[in-house]
C-alpha cells in the first residue's frame, strides 16, 4: 500500500485497500473507502449493557469476542457530554434519536445539515428536510452538520479564507450510491479546504461533516488506534474474523 500518496490528477481514486493517506494542496488526509456490494459497514453506539463504547478499543474488543473484525472505525456524528447523539440516530433499524430539523447553535445547527443513511443496497446523504419528506428505510442513519456538499454545491456559509481550522472528519457518497469515503484531515483545515478534498480529489457531489477537533480514526493498516477523546456514534467496516 502506498502511504502519503500525492494526487496530481483529480479523479476518484480506487484505493488498493480500505484506507490510504492522500495529499491535496500540501494537506494530508486519511481516506477509507467502502463499496456496498463488497463491504459491510454499520453504526455503533451502545454495548450489550447499554453503555456507550466511547473508545474504539472497546468496540474492537467487544466485536472480536463475537467473531467480528473491525477493519476501520470513525466517529460518526456529534454527541452530548454523555455521548448521546445530538441528532437523528438509527442503529439496526431502531431509532435512538429523532430528527432535529430546526436551526441551532454550532456546526450541527448550521443549516442545511444532513443525514447519512445506510441501506442494504446503497449509501445516501440526505438534506434533513428531504429526509423527512422521503422517509427512507435506513438500516442505519446518523445526522450531523453542516452539509458540506449537496448536489455538487458547497454549503453557502463555507468561506475559502476562513481562519477556523481544526482536525475534521466526514463522509462523502459517490453519485451512484455504491461507494462511500470516510475522510479525516491529518492537519488542521478550514471547512473550505476539507470540502474541496471531497469535491476535487474524490469527485464527490454529496458530503456530510461529522465533527472537528474530537475527530478520530481507527485504521490498523495506517497504524492508527484512534485513542483520545471518547466519542458517541461510530461507523465501522466489519467482517467475520476468519475472512
Amino acid at each position: 500500500m502506498i502511504r502519503a500518496l500525492c494526487l496530481c490528477v483529480f479523479a476518484s481514486p480506487v484505493l488498493a485497500s480500505n484506507c490510504a493517506d492522500l495529499t491535496y494542496n500540501d494537506i494530508s488526509y486519511s481516506t477509507c473507502q467502502v463499496n456496498v456490494d463488497q463491504d459491510q459497514i454499520a453504526l455503533f453506539l451502545y454495548d450489550d449493557n447499554g453503555q456507550p463504547y466511547g473508545q474504539f478499543v472497546n468496540l474492537v474488543e467487544d466485536l472480536s469476542n463475537k467473531g467480528i473484525e473491525v477493519r476501520f472505525a470513525m466517529n460518526a456524528g456529534m454527541f452530548h457530554s454523555d455521548l448521546r447523539p445530538v441528532g437523528h440516530y438509527v442503529e439496526n433499524n431502531l431509532e435512538e434519536m429523532r430528527v432535529v430539523s430546526n436551526a441551532g447553535p454550532g456546526n450541527f445547527g448550521m443549516l442545511p445539515n444532513g443525514i447519512f443513511c445506510i441501506t442494504d443496497s446503497h449509501y445516501h446523504i440526505f438534506e434533513t428536510h428531504n429526509y423527512l419528506a422521503q422517509k427512507p428505510n435506513c438500516t442505519y442513519a446518523t445526522q450531523s452538520g453542516p452539509l458540506l456538499l449537496y448536489e455538487n454545491i458547497f454549503h453557502p456559509r463555507i468561506l475559502k479564507g476562513s481562519t477556523s481550522k481544526f482536525i475534521r472528519n466526514g463522509v462523502g457518497v459517490a453519485s451512484d450510491g455504491k461507494t462511500a469515503y470516510f475522510v479525516i484531515s491529518n492537519q488542521r483545515v478550514n471547512f473550505y479546504e476539507f470540502t474541496s478534498f471531497f469535491h476535487e480529489v474524490l469527485g464527490i457531489q454529496n458530503a456530510l461533516y461529522f465533527d472537528g477537533n474530537v475527530s478520530k480514526l481507527y485504521a490498523p493498516e495506517l497504524g492508527r488506534s484512534g485513542v483520545g477523546w471518547s466519542v458517541g456514534p461510530m461507523v465501522a467496516a466489519i467482517t467475520a474474523s476468519d475472512q
